[in-house]
């Protein structure tokens, strides 16, 4: 069998080579998962939103989740965009055409009013995903109408910060 010192030499040799290649295999493979990710975000295709009325805010935070997550560019091109859909204006790699018509108003149940507690609960979140400028805006004017909207072309909203695709 051997002098013993030396078998435990020969161990640590051994050991010490396979933490030299795991460590190695580790680092190149963390370093091929961050080009991928990186190479395969910038590369995705763009969600383009067409013209887009809107929905519950349960499923429009569901599709930022999933949005933001991904990094994915979102384009809104089409000629409207209202109510859940300007929440995608929050959104990091948001763009707009100036030409969209974007439709803001308060949070409601199928039109009629919430109360004054959910009202203004709804109304946080909805503003939460806006830049700030926008946020201010909705909080103090763009939540107060129910049954109908306050239009704002893309252009304004480019004058304001977002971007323009």
């Amino acid at each position: 069998m051997g002098d013993p010192a030396k078998r435990a030499d020969r161990i640590k040799a051994v050991f010490g080579t396979l933490s030299k290649i795991l460590a190695t295999t580790a680092a190149v493979t963390m370093a091929l998962i961050f080009v991928t990710e990186t190479a395969f975000a910038a590369g995705q295709t763009p969600y383009v939103v067409g013209n887009d009325r809107g929905g519950y805010v349960r499923n429009r935070l569901i599709e930022l989740n999933s949005l933001r997550s991904s990094g994915r560019p979102v384009e809104i091109r089409g000629r409207i965009c209202f109510s859940t859909c300007t929440m995608l204006l929050g959104l990091p790699n948001t763009c707009v055409s100036p030409n969209t018509t974007f439709g803001f108003h308060g949070p409601s149940k199928s039109g009629h009013p919430l109360p004054a507690d959910e009202f203004d609960r709804y109304s946080r979140i909805i503003a939460a995903n806006y830049p700030q400028q926008l946020n201010t805006w909705y909080m103090q004017t763009g939540r107060t109408r129910i049954n109908s909207v306050y239009k704002i072309k893309g252009s304004t909203l480019i004058q304001m910060g977002v971007r323009s695709c």
